[in-house]
């Protein structure tokens, strides 16, 4: 399917089905590569973001369960999906996004590793780093809110509440070669927490009584 076509599908899927808004969108460059992390508590995340107003070239590094799903599959192989195996060491997948990222393209992922079957933040993964590290981008967090309980609501025929906020993009120090694994817990908790304070408090989970939530929301005026 033509991803355009698709794209304004899915914008209209979600104007029609939901009531969603994008908030603070212009964070995102409006060129070049740069990779956008996100909270992931549904499925239904990725339409959601692949509909926002800004930058329609948007694709994902996405887990490869989600072959498995027809409706998905068609989404993801008509954006330009990565499939990563999250099984091993996945480096192909690394590598593609690598070059997706440093061909100015913006690059979604979940620095949790896994879809939060909660409704809340769970403890980051380290993978995000290597891979801002590697393409040498700024990272833009977003934080959406209501998709956790949306597909419920839409079988009963509501329209959810749905939010993808967005934040001021952020670059991570290079990673020094002693004490570099205190430093990849300490960036990934950066990420983390930079994404968190773009959510409500019941919504942050592992990261609610981190201090430097809230010096991100003062830094930012969030």
């Amino acid at each position: 399917m033509n991803r355009e076509f698709l794209r304004r599908l899915i914008k209209k899927a979600v104007q029609v089905l939901t009531r969603t808004e994008y908030l603070n969108f212009d964070n995102m460059p409006p060129s070049g590569g740069f990779i956008l992390a996100t909270n992931h508590n549904s499925r239904l995340d990725i339409p959601i973001l692949f509909a926002n107003p800004v930058r329609s070239d948007l694709t994902a590094l996405i887990a490869d369960n989600y072959r498995s799903n027809l409706f998905f599959l068609i989404i993801l192989q008509s954006g330009g999906a990565i499939w990563l195996d999250r099984r091993k060491a996945d480096f192909s997948a690394f590598r593609q996004a690598v070059d997706v990222i440093k061909q100015g393209r913006p690059l979604g992922i979940a620095p949790e590793g896994t879809r939060s079957r909660v409704g809340k933040l769970l403890e980051g993964k380290s993978g995000i780093l290597l891979l801002a590290s590697r393409a040498g981008v700024p990272i833009v967090p977003v934080g959406i809110t209501g998709t956790e309980d949306a597909m419920q609501k839409l079988l009963t025929f509501r329209r959810p509440k749905i939010v993808a906020r967005f934040g001021k993009p952020f670059t991570l120090p290079p990673l020094p070669r002693d004490g570099r694994d205190e430093a990849m817990v300490k960036h990934t908790t950066e990420v983390m927490c930079q994404i968190a304070a773009l959510l409500p408090k019941e919504y942050r989970g592992f990261y609610e009584g981190y201090a430097r939530v809230g010096e991100i929301i003062r830094e930012n005026g969030y």
